[in-house]
């Protein structure tokens, strides 16, 4: 009796061109959504909250999220904000002067670059597998999560990914 395994959702649009220009919203999540990221869990308020300091892995994410525009010209971090056991990024590919497409890599690759940069200064994977990414549509669109990043800290223990 061969049982049929349940279908996975795709996590990517089909037939999408993830390098192409515009700006897309990314959440990387920890393994187990451990809180790798902070060294203090009290307090939350607006943006990362001043009394919650980034834990040694949170100051590896930091720099790795920071360095994304050095590695790729044509990638620029709108906003980002590290969460104790989850990163949101608002990334943007830009075209040249001209209007053409810079030569960017996939959103895929930069978030495995990214993953792979801390996996290897920490010695120890702390990621899940894979990533939600959301395509930006317009300027609306752009602001409401631009918004929710600044916001996210402030609802840190109301939100889906908290956990003791």
């Amino acid at each position: 009796m061969d049982k049929e395994l349940p279908k996975r959702k795709r996590n990517r649009l089909k037939n999408y061109n993830y390098s192409s220009c515009g700006a897309y919203f990314i959440t990387i999540c920890t393994f187990e959504r451990r809180n790798y990221f902070w060294d203090n869990l009290v307090g939350a308020t607006s943006g990362r909250p001043s009394d919650v300091a980034l834990s040694q892995y949170g100051k590896i994410v930091d720099e790795a999220i920071i360095g994304i525009s050095s590695i790729y010209p044509a990638l620029s971090i709108e906003k980002y904000v590290i969460m104790p056991n989850h990163v949101h990024l608002l990334l943007r590919i830009r075209a040249d002067e001209f209007g053409r497409p810079m030569v960017a890599p996939t959103i895929s690759r930069i978030v495995n670059q990214l993953k792979g940069y801390v996996a290897k200064r920490t010695i120890k994977n702390l990621w899940q597998k894979s990533f939600h990414d959301h395509v930006i549509r317009n300027y609306e669109d752009y602001e409401e999560h631009k918004k929710y990043i600044h916001e996210n800290p402030a609802r840190w223990y109301f939100d889906e990914l908290y956990l003791e």
